[in-house]
């Protein structure tokens, strides 16, 4: 069974690449000063971007290649499993580490709103590529943490370093922005795939065998994280995926309802509703009438 390594402080993934621990809660890392670490999978109780100078050219988004070659951030939020595939062999970091334990925003601003940062889950094919500009920016981030860092800890540190945490992911989610905004095809190829697959849903049995498409499920079979693919329908449609998905299905209902053969609560099974009761409530919220209503003006 592979094992995965637990990264419980910042002390510990200071320890692993040799550097020095400037505060017990966050820490801000050049990687170019690290030593080698095992290449392995690791489960972290920390928040960790990881800002990686490379060419994404290597990299892929589904058959794309990755427009922007200038740096990438990747988010990870605490509980979730990252790295590779276990081997054994010594890699050498590269970029730079922002990495802060979730003691450290507890009662701040930051901490009540660290959720609404989707891009903690998205998956590692869907990190944050940087332009040049934007790669400037989030030095500046990192290098004001670092600066706080290396003073002696006051009675403003907390706020400061706090600040420029939430500065610099306030800053991600306008470069996240304009990624999708830059990543029109690609994105517009993903509410495509959607649509089609809303389609041959309703149009096999699995609403009868699994029941209603859930938005997890219609991220799953496109290889996308859910948080991602929600944000990205969001940007296309100005609807939420659960929005999108039951727009669909009163679409595919309405349909459905000329034909008289059918009772509303056979109708309501055939779409993946356990009971006729939340087909209706759904219909009449989304209708302004209740599928016998509909039915009987139309």
């Amino acid at each position: 069974m592979e094992k995965i390594i637990k990264i419980e402080s910042v002390a510990q993934f200071n320890k692993d690449r040799g550097q020095k621990t400037l505060h017990p809660l966050v820490s801000v890392l050049d990687q170019s000063f690290s030593k080698p670490v095992v290449e392995a999978r690791y489960i972290s109780e920390l928040y960790i971007i990881f800002f990686k100078d490379l060419k994404c050219g290597e990299l892929k988004y589904g058959r794309s290649h990755y427009d922007y070659e200038d740096g990438t951030l990747l988010f990870i939020a605490p509980g979730q499993v990252f790295g590779f595939e276990e081997n054994g062999k010594m890699v050498q970091p590269t970029g730079w580490a922002l990495i802060f334990h979730p003691d450290l925003i507890r009662g701040t601003h930051l901490g009540k709103h660290i959720t609404d940062y989707s891009f903690f889950t998205y998956d590692a094919n869907e990190a944050l590529h940087l332009s040049d500009a934007e790669r400037q920016i989030v030095l500046e981030c990192f290098n004001k943490i670092s600066y706080e860092l290396t003073h002696a800890i006051d009675k403003h540190s907390r706020t400061l370093v706090v600040t420029n945490i939430e500065l610099f992911l306030n800053y991600c989610v306008r470069f996240y922005d304009r990624q999708f905004v830059t990543r029109e095809h690609p994105h517009k190829n993903i509410l495509v795939g959607f649509e089609s697959l809303l389609n041959d849903y309703f149009n096999s049995d699995k609403p009868q065998t699994l029941g209603l498409p859930s938005v997890s499920y219609c991220a799953g079979e496109l290889n996308l994280s859910a948080k991602y693919f929600g944000d990205v329908i969001k940007k296309e449609t100005g609807k939420s995926a659960q929005e999108f998905i039951q727009l669909k299905l009163i679409d595919i209902a309405k349909e459905k309802i000329f034909d008289t053969s059918k009772s509303v609560s056979e109708i309501a099974y055939e779409l993946g509703f356990k009971y006729p009761s939340h087909f209706t409530r759904l219909f009449k919220q989304k209708v302004g009438q209740s599928p016998v209503e509909y039915r009987t003006l139309n």
